[in-house]
């Protein structure tokens, strides 16, 4: 089958590889008819989270069919159509049964004191082969595996797999509520669902941040207050907005690959730029860009500091953006004197999906509008590129077997 696989920090391929097969009795096979490129991916690319096994098939966002499964598995059966979570679960250890489907313990093959399994990640998190490809192994598929209704097309179940759950994750550990001024860092995928999920939790106003044009703009479409952080001072806006009392929630959908502002107010205000140069240094000792591809973000820290500025006193910071496991830095002393809360994590996807889908199928929320690219899988590797690139336009991209 056709597969992209990870090779090296800046080397993914798309090779042909054997089709996956049933492992273990618990197991269901997976025809994908939809996967997608997520932000995390391309961490992996640029070596700022890791380490990566070489010869993983990455991706972790799949719909597809079901084609076989093994004898334990009851509740599904060949021709069903699923969205397969981007974290994989048991459900029925402790965790998984109070909810953490995220921190289950039986799915990670590193132990139970590993952290959160999910296709097509590095080595602490299995690693298990992703869904980039034309077919894939569903561990525990009976607990894993989501019908989808035959009202939801491919285009909208896939962005059930990961982002949107994602999003609403950060937005519902956050205890976002009407009323609540709401600062999303990042218009990336997952920033703009943090956008449509604050705003379905009934938050008052809505700031959202970045510096690329085509993502502000589907950010204001969504009734989003943008700001352009090479333009102005995202601190001093919203401290004047809220006449000093800064946002009940800040939501950081960044990650690691922050950059810091190239020109404007904001530039005076960033740390010095050996600072990050070193974070960069401990956190991706290796990387090989290529071009304009795979370029890891200049300020690793960016968000975390930022976000605690943005903050106002006994604000809550949810943190949904990915961070390596080497990133080290954050202002705890400024974030204590504030009485700030901190939440963050892997979502548990499988606790969100049902209830998303609902809403999906209700037609209460079209998440498709997030969805700017629709690609076939031999098409890949190129939009990998313009992904990472952030080409105008490219937000999210679908991969069409």
């Amino acid at each position: 089958m056709k597969a992209i696989v990870f090779h090296d920090i800046g080397d993914i391929r798309l090779e042909n590889v054997r089709e996956p097969k049933i492992e273990d009795k618990d197991d269901a096979i997976v025809r994908i008819t939809t996967s997608a490129i997520c932000g995390t991916d391309l961490h992996f690319i640029r070596g700022t989270v890791g380490p990566m096994k070489k010869g993983t098939i990455l991706g972790h966002e799949a719909v597809g069919v079901v084609e076989e499964i093994g004898k334990n598995v009851r509740n599904l059966k060949r021709g069903d159509r699923v969205i397969v979570p981007s974290t994989i679960s048991c459900g029925y250890c402790l965790l998984c049964r109070q909810g953490f489907y995220s921190q289950c313990n039986n799915a990670n093959p590193n132990g139970p004191e590993a952290g959160t399994a999910f296709f097509g990640g590095p080595k602490n998190s299995g690693p298990l082969q992703g869904c980039q490809a034309e077919f894939v192994r569903v561990p525990f598929a009976s607990n894993n595996l989501v019908k989808i209704p035959d009202s939801v097309s491919d285009d909208k179940a896939i962005l059930l797999s990961d982002i949107f759950p994602t999003a609403y994750f950060g937005a519902d550990m956050a205890q976002v509520k009407p009323g609540d001024v709401v600062v999303i860092q990042g218009c990336g995928p997952v920033g703009q669902f943090a956008i449509a999920s604050c705003k379905l939790l009934g938050a008052s106003r809505i700031f959202a941040i970045d510096r690329i044009p085509s993502r502000l703009e589907l950010a204001r479409k969504q009734g989003a207050e943008i700001l352009n952080f090479d333009e102005v001072n995202p601190i001093e806006i919203i401290k004047d907005a809220t006449e000093g009392t800064m946002a009940n929630v800040v939501i950081d959908a960044v990650g690691v690959d922050a950059v810091k502002p190239t020109k404007g107010p904001a530039l005076k205000g960033v740390k010095d730029a050996k600072e990050f140069k070193d974070e960069l240094t401990k956190i991706a000792p290796t990387t090989h860009p290529k071009g304009k591809n795979w370029i890891p973000g200049d300020a690793p820290s960016q968000a975390l500091r930022t976000g605690v500025e943005l903050a106002g006193k006994c604000a809550t910071i949810s943190i949904i953006g990915v961070y390596a496991e080497a990133s080290q830095t954050y202002p705890i002393g400024k974030a204590m004197n504030k009485n700030l809360k901190l939440v963050m994590g892997n979502c548990h996807h499988r606790a969100y999906i049902p209830r998303l889908l609902q809403l999906v199928e209700a037609g209460i929320i079209d998440p498709t509008q997030i969805l700017t690219q629709r690609e076939p899988l031999m098409n890949a590797l190129e939009a990998y590129k313009q992904f990472d690139a952030r080409e105008p336009g490219w937000i999210k991209v679908a991969l069409k077997a």
